[in-house]
């Protein structure tokens, strides 16, 4: 695998309102601009799913995986894990919610191993990375302004109001956040 790619964003708004917009897949295809589609493949546990992504007209990018989630931990945290599947690389990765006073604290962690190494050096692996922080950053502005993604459109030169990959963290500001938990092994 190659270096594992960290993305966090503050999040002003409720646990359960965080929670339920990320785990909700109808929900999470509408903020996340890494996917078109995702959906659960009904009676399966762990909770298994399909994804795609819409490359260019007649391009799709599919894949499947597998995710479960611990919705209540002792420390107040919420965790869910994933692994992944498609043509193009296998991976893994996690999200982590971590209440504050003011709000959420919502993180990932994730790495995959690619099919072709020195294409995913040079664009996939940077371009993840940046899809990840401006999907989470488009997140943000959903919860805290009321602002729905499908008027959030893709920018690469930010605006102000608009999402922005910069306002993400890119690196863990500690151990724990960039470790994986222990809900991934189980999968």
């Amino acid at each position: 695998m190659g270096r594992q790619l960290y993305i966090e964003v503050h999040i002003r708004a409720d646990l359960d309102k965080v929670w339920a917009f990320t785990q909700d897949p109808a929900m999470h295809q509408r903020w996340d601009a890494r996917f078109t589609t995702i959906e659960y493949l009904p009676g399966t546990s762990p909770q298994r799913f399909r994804y795609a992504t819409r490359l260019a007209p007649g391009l799709v990018l599919a894949g499947v995986g597998v995710t479960a989630g611990e919705r209540s931990r002792p420390d107040g945290t919420r965790t869910s894990a994933l692994r992944f599947h498609s043509w193009l690389m296998t991976g893994a990765g996690y999200w982590r919610y971590v209440p504050t006073p003011t709000g959420v604290r919502f993180l990932t962690g994730y790495d995959y191993t690619p099919r072709f190494a020195l294409l995913d050096r040079l664009l996939l692996r940077p371009l993840m990375g940046w899809a990840t922080a401006w999907s989470f950053d488009r997140l943000r502005i959903w919860l805290e302004d009321g602002v729905p993604p499908r008027r959030s459109p893709l920018r690469l030169l930010p605006r102000w109001g608009a999402p922005s990959a910069r306002r993400c963290l890119r690196t863990p500001p500690d151990r724990t956040a960039g470790r994986a938990p222990s809900l991934l092994e189980t999968l």
